[in-house]
C-alpha cells in the first residue's frame, strides 16, 4: 500500500465554519499540504466540504474526519469529498468508503482493532490518541503490522514531536489543533502550516544526508 498524497499530514479544520474553509485551505494548499479534512462534527460540514472540493481538489486530497456511519460516506461523496478519516474502527463505514473507491484512513489503538480495520479494506490507519500513547506505543504496534500499510500518528502531534513519531515507524500525522483551532487567524494557520512542513521535511532532509 502507498498514501496516495505527497506530504503525508493531514490537516484536521476541526470546527471550521463554511464561510472560512477556503481562506483556510487556500493557506494549508500553499504552504504544502494536500490532505485535508472537514470533521464531521463542525458547522454545516458538508458545506465546507463541498467549497474546499471545488476550488482545491484538483490540488488535494478533501475529505471528512470523525466519520462514523456509512451514511456519512455517502453524504461526504455527494459533497465532492474522496477522504474519510475515522477515530474508531468500524468495519461498515470501511467497506462503504471502499466501495465507493475513496481514499481511508481508519482510526485504531490495539493491535485488534487495526487487523479489523485492514481486513474491512482500510488503506491506511490512524493510531489514536498517539500523544497520550507515546512513540513507544506506535513503534511495538507497528512491528507488528504489515510493513507496507501507511500509519498515521493523531492526537497531541506537534512540530516539536513529529520527528519521534516517524522514527516510531509512521509515514505521516494527522494534526489537529496545534494546526488549527476554531475561530484563529489565517495568518495563524499559515504559520502553523509551516511549521509543521518545515519539522517533516527537515526529518526527510536528515534521513537522506
Amino acid at each position: 500500500m502507498t498514501w496516495t498524497t505527497h506530504l503525508p499530514l493531514i490537516a484536521i479544520l476541526r470546527g471550521i465554519q463554511p464561510d472560512e474553509a477556503l481562506a483556510h485551505t487556500q493557506a494549508l494548499v500553499d504552504a504544502g499540504f494536500d490532505a485535508i479534512e472537514i470533521p464531521l462534527n463542525s458547522p454545516d460540514w458538508a458545506q465546507s466540504v463541498q467549497l474546499a472540493a471545488r476550488a482545491f481538489g484538483d490540488r488535494a486530497l478533501i475529505g471528512a474526519g470523525t466519520v462514523l456511519r456509512s451514511e456519512d460516506v455517502d453524504l461526504m461523496v455527494a459533497a465532492g469529498g474522496k477522504l474519510v478519516v475515522t477515530p474508531n474502527t468500524n468495519a461498515d463505514v470501511i467497506r462503504a468508503a471502499a466501495a465507493r473507491k475513496l481514499v481511508t484512513c481508519i482510526g485504531c489503538m490495539t493491535a485488534t482493532e487495526a487487523f479489523t480495520a485492514l481486513d474491512a479494506g482500510a488503506e491506511a490507519l490512524k493510531i489514536f490518541p498517539a500523544g497520550n500513547l507515546g512513540p513507544g506505543y506506535v513503534r511495538a504496534l507497528k512491528a507488528v503490522l504489515p510493513p507496507e500499510v501507511p500509519v498515521f500518528a493523531v492526537g497531541g502531534i506537534t512540530p516539536e514531536n513529529l520527528a519521534d513519531y516517524l522514527a516510531a515507524g509512521c509515514i505521516g500525522a494527522g494534526l489537529g489543533s496545534d494546526l488549527y483551532r476554531p475561530g484563529q487567524s489565517v495568518e495563524r494557520t499559515a504559520e502553523r502550516a509551516h511549521a509543521f512542513v518545515t519539522a517533516y521535511r527537515s526529518v526527510q532532509s536528515d534521513r537522506t544526508a
